[in-house]
């Protein structure tokens, strides 16, 4: 099955962040959770042992572009804290029931990542 097919309908962005080690631009497609201006993605990889490409790439450089529906925008990522990472985790499952089945594929804990507008002045926290 293929991955629009499996994703219609659901919130699926571009995320373009900056590689670690090649400094290069990369996009990728991923399923995100909007909550009012940010965005919520979740670093499943699919429940493999590894995080994905992204991941890392973000936490070397946090500023992102992410484009959804036309309208593109720059965004500082963190990690979520524990209590926001309970409440999104929930929401992701209620939102696409393969994330669950991912974090039973893995003994790592799949990454919750607020994306927060960059020019919000609490984007840094």
């Amino acid at each position: 099955m293929s991955i629009p097919r499996v994703l219609a309908g659901l919130p699926v962005v571009q995320l373009t962040t900056v590689g670690a080690k090649t400094g290069r631009e990369r996009t990728v497609p991923l399923l995100g959770l909007p909550d009012r201006d940010r965005w919520v993605l979740f670093a499943s990889n699919w429940g493999g042992d590894r995080h994905p490409a992204w991941y890392y790439n973000l936490q070397a450089n946090p500023t992102v572009e992410l484009a959804y529906e036309g309208t593109t925008g720059t965004y500082a990522a963190r990690d979520a804290t524990p209590d926001e990472r309970t409440e999104y985790w929930e929401a992701a499952r209620q939102l696409y029931v393969g994330f669950e089945a991912y974090q039973q594929r893995t003994d790592r804990e799949i990454p919750v990542v607020v994306l927060t507008p960059a020019d919000d002045e609490f984007s840094a926290r």
